[in-house]
C-alpha cells in the first residue's frame, strides 16, 4: 500500500428522507475512495447521520415519537442508501451513538480548559431549518417573514443564555491557515467566499441551546445542550476512535484528506470546524470541497418546496449505474447541475448504449463469431495501435492529477475522449476485412479488447457493477482492477477464452 486515504461526506439530517442531493454527495465521495482504492491506497470512507438539534425534535414531536425512535427509523433509511447505492464506505456513525458523545464531549472539555469558551446571553437571528445564526445584514424581509439571504430558510429571534466559543480571536490565524494552505477550500470560488467572510469580522460563535433538550448535555453543565455544528463537525473524529489518539485508525487516517459537502454548509467546515480544530491542537482536515446543489427546475431541492427527486424511484426505473454516470458526467462538479429524466435517458443511450456497451457488445461478438472466443499470441502492434494504446499511460500523471484535485469533469473527458477514439479504432481497422492476414485480425482485437479494459478501469470507480461485468469478459475480479495496469499494452493474459457479454445498457425507446 502507498498511503492512506481519508473520505467523508457530510453527516445528512435525518429529518426527512433521503433525496437526490443525498445521493449525490455520497457518489462522489464513493467515485473518490474507489479510484484511490485502484491506486493501491489504503482508504477510510466515512458517511453517516446528524441526529441532534431542534429540528429532529420538531420533527419526531410531530410524527409523534420520541426523539432517539424517530432518529433510529430515518437513519436506517440512509444506511440501507449507502447498500442501494453500492457505496464502498468502511463505516456509518451516528451522533447519537456513544462512540460520538465521549468524542464531542471531549473537544468540549478541551476548548474549555483552554478558555476558548464562555457562558453569555445569545441575541439574534436563527434558523431551525439550517440549524445556524445569521448576522443582521444576512436577513432579508419578504411576505412579511424573515429569511437568510444565503439558504431562503425562515429565521426567528432567540434571546437565551448560550456558551460562546471565542471564534473572533481566531480571525488572523484562519487567514493564516488559508495563505499557508492554498488548496484547503476548493473550488476556488469558494474559497473566495470564505475568506471574503472572514475578513468581513468574526463574531463569537453561540455553541450550545437551552430552549430544547434533544443533544449531548455540555459536560460542565447539564442545562445546556451543545450546539449542533460542534458536536456534528466531530464525527469526523469519533470514526477514527478520538479522543484515543494512539488508536490505529486515528493514527493512520486523521487528518482527512478530503471533506465532501454541499455548498450551504461550507461556512461551518472552513470556518468554525478548523478554528475549533485549532483551538483543541488538532490538526485541520487536508482539504473541503463544496460542490453544487442539484436542482429540480431551477431550485435547490428541499421537503418544504415539495420538489424532491427521489433517488430510489430513478434507479428503479433505470438502474443504479447510469444514475451515478449520469449524476457525475452531466453535473459538472464544484458547480449546480440541473437533472431531468429527459437528460438522463440521452446520457444513457448516447454515452453508456451507444458508446461503451456497443463498443463492449461489437468487440466481444467479432470474437465470438471469428475467433472462438480466443486471444493468440500472435500479435504485433503498428504505430496506429501502439498510439491508441499509449494514450493512457501518456496521460497516467494527468489522471491522477485529475483526481487529486477533485476535477472530476476532466476525468469524465478523458474517458469520453477515450471511448470516441477506441470506437473510430475499431471501425477504421475493419477487422472483418482481415479474416485473411491472422497477424492483423489478432492484433486489432487485442488492441480493442486492451482499450476497453482500460477504459473500464477508469470508469469502475463511476459504475462498478457493469465495470465488473465487462472485466469478467477477461475473467478478472475487482482485486485486478489497478490504475497502474492501464501503463501495461499487454496485460491481457494471451491464449485465454473470453467469457459473453450480455447487453450492458438498453437503449431507451423515446415515444414521438
Amino acid at each position: 500500500m502507498k498511503n492512506n486515504f481519508y473520505i467523508t461526506t457530510p453527516i445528512y439530517y435525518p429529518s426527512a428522507n433521503p433525496h437526490m442531493g443525498h445521493a449525490y454527495s455520497s457518489i462522489v465521495a464513493d467515485f473518490f475512495a474507489r479510484f484511490k482504492k485502484i491506486q493501491g491506497y489504503k482508504v477510510f470512507y466515512l458517511t453517516g447521520t446528524d441526529e441532534h438539534g431542534q429540528k429532529i425534535e420538531t420533527a419526531a414531536k410531530n410524527n409523534n415519537k420520541n426523539p432517539q425512535e424517530f432518529c433510529d427509523d430515518i437513519s436506517k433509511i440512509f444506511k440501507e442508501l449507502t447498500k442501494i447505492l453500492n457505496l464502498s464506505n468502511n463505516d456509518f456513525i451516528r451522533t447519537t451513538e456513544e462512540r460520538h458523545k465521549k468524542s464531542a464531549e471531549n473537544i468540549w472539555k478541551i476548548l474549555e480548559k483552554k478558555k476558548e469558551i464562555y457562558l453569555s446571553k445569545y441575541s439574534g437571528w436563527y434558523s431551525v431549518s439550517d440549524e445556524a445564526f445569521y448576522s443582521e445584514d444576512e436577513i432579508v424581509e419578504e411576505n412579511g417573514k424573515n429569511i437568510s439571504k444565503q439558504s431562503g430558510s425562515l429565521v426567528e429571534w432567540v434571546e437565551e443564555e448560550s456558551y460562546f466559543f471565542k471564534l473572533s480571536k481566531w480571525e488572523k490565524p484562519l487567514l493564516k491557515f488559508y495563505e499557508d494552505n492554498p488548496k484547503f477550500i476548493l473550488p476556488e470560488t469558494r474559497k473566495n467566499e470564505v475568506i471574503s467572510f472572514v475578513k468581513g469580522g468574526l463574531k463569537d460563535l453561540s455553541i450550545s441551546r437551552k430552549s430544547f433538550k434533544w443533544g449531548i448535555p455540555v459536560p460542565t453543565n447539564k442545562d445546556h445542550v451543545m450546539y449542533v455544528w460542534l458536536d456534528a463537525l466531530t464525527n469526523y473524529l469519533s470514526a477514527l476512535n478520538y479522543p484515543d489518539t494512539k488508536n490505529e485508525l486515528y493514527k493512520n487516517f486523521w487528518p482527512a484528506d478530503l471533506h465532501i459537502i454541499g455548498k450551504d454548509i461550507l461556512r461551518f467546515h472552513a470556518v468554525y470546524w478548523p478554528a475549533f480544530l485549532l483551538a483543541a491542537d488538532i490538526k485541520p482536515p487536508k482539504r473541503v470541497y463544496g460542490h453544487g446543489w442539484i436542482l429540480s427546475g431551477d431550485k435547490k431541492m428541499s421537503k418544504s418546496k415539495g420538489n424532491i427527486l427521489d433517488p430510489l424511484e430513478i434507479i428503479k426505473i433505470y438502474g443504479l449505474d447510469p444514475l451515478r454516470y449520469y449524476l457525475i458526467k452531466e453535473v459538472s462538479f464544484g458547480n449546480d447541475g440541473n437533472i431531468s429524466e429527459e437528460k438522463l435517458e440521452n446520457c444513457i443511450n448516447s454515452d453508456l448504449a451507444n458508446n461503451y456497451g456497443n463498443l463492449c457488445q461489437r468487440v466481444i461478438s467479432f470474437c465470438e463469431k471469428n475467433m472462438n472466443l480466443q486471444i493468440s499470441e500472435n500479435i504485433e502492434f503498428n504505430d496506429y495501435d501502439n498510439l491508441e494504446l499509449s494514450s493512457f499511460s501518456k496521460n497516467y500523471l494527468n489522471i491522477s492529477n485529475f483526481i487529486d484535485n477533485q476535477d472530476i469533469n476532466s476525468y469524465i473527458s478523458f474517458i469520453v475522449d477515450r471511448l470516441f477514439s477506441a470506437n473510430k479504432y475499431f471501425n477504421d481497422q475493419e477487422p472483418w476485412k482481415k479474416k485473411n492476414d491472422k497477424v492483423r485480425l489478432n492484433t486489432i482485437i487485442y488492441t480493442s479488447l486492451e482499450l476497453i479494459r482500460k477504459i473500464t478501469i477508469l470508469l469502475y470507480p463511476i459504475i462498478p457493477q457493469t465495470s465488473l461485468k465487462v472485466m469478467n469478459i477477461f475473467n478478472y475480479t475487482e482485486k485486478e482492477i489497478t490504475f497502474d495496469s492501464i501503463k501495461n499494452n499487454n496485460f491481457i493474459k494471451k491464449d485465454i477464452k473470453l467469457t459473453k457479454i450480455g447487453i450492458l445498457f438498453k437503449k431507451i425507446e423515446k415515444n414521438d
